[in-house]
C-alpha cells in the first residue's frame, strides 16, 4: 500500500517498538495527550517533546496538519504504521490518530534516542 500523501519520511521498522514503547512508559510515568485535537493544541502551545502520528488514518485529512504544523513550530515528529498500535500503546481500547509527549518521565532517554534518529533520517530539515 503506498503511504499517504502527508508521510513525509519513512520510519524505519527497528525505530517503532521504541516508539510504542516511549508512549507507554510516558503515558504511566509521564504526561500523554491523546488524539489529533489534543497534539494539535500541543503543537501550538509549544509543550510537546515529541509528536506521534499513525500512517492508516482515514480520511488523512484528519491528520495531514500535524507535520506542516510541527515543521513550523520546530516540534519533533514521527509517524507509526497502526493507529490500532498507538492506541494500544495509549493504554485505550480505541484507536488514535495521533498523540503527543509532552512529558516523557521515566522514558525520557528512548524519547531523546527517538528524535536524534529521526533527525538523523530527516538529514536535520527541520530547519526549514
Amino acid at each position: 500500500m503506498a503511504k499517504p500523501y502527508y508521510v513525509k519520511f519513512q520510519t524505519p521498522e527497528d525505530l517503532v517498538n521504541p516508539i510504542y514503547e516511549a508512549l507507554r512508559v510516558a503515558t504511566q510515568s509521564g504526561k500523554v495527550r491523546k488524539g489529533t485535537n489534543e497534539a494539535t493544541k500541543a503543537i501550538e502551545r509549544g509543550v510537546s517533546k515529541l509528536i506521534v502520528i499513525a500512517e492508516d488514518v482515514e480520511p488523512p485529512e484528519v491528520v495531514a496538519h500535524l507535520p506542516i504544523l510541527c515543521e513550523e513550530q520546530n516540534t519533533a515528529y514521527v509517524f507509526v504504521p497502526s493507529k490500532q498500535e498507538l492506541g494500544k500503546a495509549l493504554g485505550i481500547d480505541i484507536t488514535s490518530a495521533a498523540a503527543a509527549i509532552l512529558d516523557s518521565g521515566d522514558a525520557q532517554h528512548i524519547v531523546d534516542q527517538v528524535i536524534s534518529s529521526i533527525s538523523k533520517i530527516k538529514g536535520g530539515k527541520s530547519d526549514q
